[in-house]
């Protein structure tokens, strides 16, 4: 990231001032400001998308209650992302049942493996392929939507039946062509910071939804 990059996200650092309550009100002023942002932000998410998001947990559920299992996928902090969403599946505390959910990330000697033979673009897509089912679910995180890895897993996970789940940031980027995302969630941002802090948001929520919608529907064993 260059100086001028960093200094419109951190002034106080680059200020050429030695005065620190001079200091201490620019850090209280950018954290003030950021927080109003992304509070703003997430409004905006919540009144687009609030009834597609309560819609989506739903069929989150219809699928964890006719056995199917969750699998998370990103790049980067968005696979540690997805590996939160997943734990929060598995891990939901002691009033819920926990949930079947994979971090397609986590395997460290599948996704070098497949990086070093084949190639990154598919290292979603063969765990979904080898795993995936018509009950299942697919959720992957990206902050550009463009991620090559993640076109190809919806693709895949499309052709398997699985229920898909994008989220994207900026204007959805080429996630938002795909036919392949049953449900596609876009932070209108182009702040890498504020697109997964609201994403962090939206998938707590959908968790939050689904745990209450898997509480009323039957479940069954794959």
């Amino acid at each position: 990231m260059s100086d001028n990059a960093m200094a419109s996200l951190y002034p106080f650092l680059y200020s050429d001032t030695s005065d620190l309550s001079a200091v201490l009100d620019q850090v209280r002023a950018s954290t003030v400001a950021k927080a109003r942002e992304i509070l703003d932000l997430r409004r905006v998410v919540a009144a687009r998308d609030g009834d597609r998001l309560a819609e989506c947990a739903g069929q989150v559920a219809a699928r964890f209650g006719a056995g199917g299992r969750l699998f998370a996928f990103g790049n980067g902090g968005s696979a540690t992302d997805a590996q939160q969403l997943a734990t929060l599946f598995l891990n939901p505390g002691p009033q819920a049942l926990p949930l079947p959910a994979f971090g397609l990330a986590n395997d460290t000697s599948v996704v070098t493996a497949l990086c070093n033979d084949i190639g990154v673009e598919v290292v979603f897509a063969r765990q979904l392929a080898a795993f995936g089912g018509r009950d299942d679910i697919a959720v992957g995180l990206s902050t550009s939507g463009n991620s090559a890895n993640l076109l190809r897993a919806f693709d895949e996970a499309g052709r398997r039946g699985m229920l898909t789940i994008g989220l994207a940031g900026y204007d959805g980027g080429k996630m938002a062509e795909l036919d392949s995302i049953d449900y596609l969630f876009v932070v209108p941002s182009s702040s890498v910071h504020r697109i997964q802090e609201a994403q962090t948001t939206i998938y707590q929520v959908l968790w939050e939804l689904t745990v209450e919608e898997v509480s009323h529907v039957p479940r069954h064993t794959r």
